[in-house]
């Protein structure tokens, strides 16, 4: 299946991710910071990023998501946001930075999460030069509206 990159700080939520996909075939990957995870996902090439939006560290995951994207190498790498933020605008915030998908955390009904990270990993990334866009992805069961 696909390779994913986990860029998150709480061992308990990339533990839960990692059970998750695992169990789907998916081949995993951690970082625990925005530093840490820019580089991995350089060095590993992953399929699909889940990217903290708000991680400790010098740099934070919408940070991390633009120093990516500025990365031609990114260009149609999916990024998920996965954030504790949803207040109103916050996946805008997520998708303006880079993102293609808004989940929000806590992940509990993890059979609707996996199917979306599924889904945007089968999808791949459409640039803007395709007549696609992250934008225009409809929302995930975790979304915020």
């Amino acid at each position: 299946m696909a390779k994913i990159l986990v860029v998150e700080d709480d061992r308990d939520i990339r533990e839960l991710i990692r059970t998750v996909l695992e169990m789907s075939g998916h081949e995993l990957h951690e970082a625990a910071n925005g530093e840490d995870g820019v580089a991995e996902a350089r060095r590993l090439r992953p399929d699909a990023i889940l990217m903290d939006l708000s991680l400790a560290g010098a740099i934070d995951g919408l940070e991390s998501t633009r120093r990516l994207r500025a990365d031609p190498t990114f260009d149609r790498t999916p990024i998920i946001a996965l954030t504790a933020h949803a207040m109103r605008g916050d996946r805008e915030h997520s998708l303006h930075a880079g993102c293609d998908e808004h989940w929000t955390k806590p992940i509990i009904d993890l059979d609707r999460f996996k199917e979306m990270v599924e889904r945007v990993v089968a999808e791949g990334r459409r640039s803007s030069n395709d007549g696609g866009g992250h934008a225009e992805r409809p929302a995930a069961g975790g979304a915020t509206e």
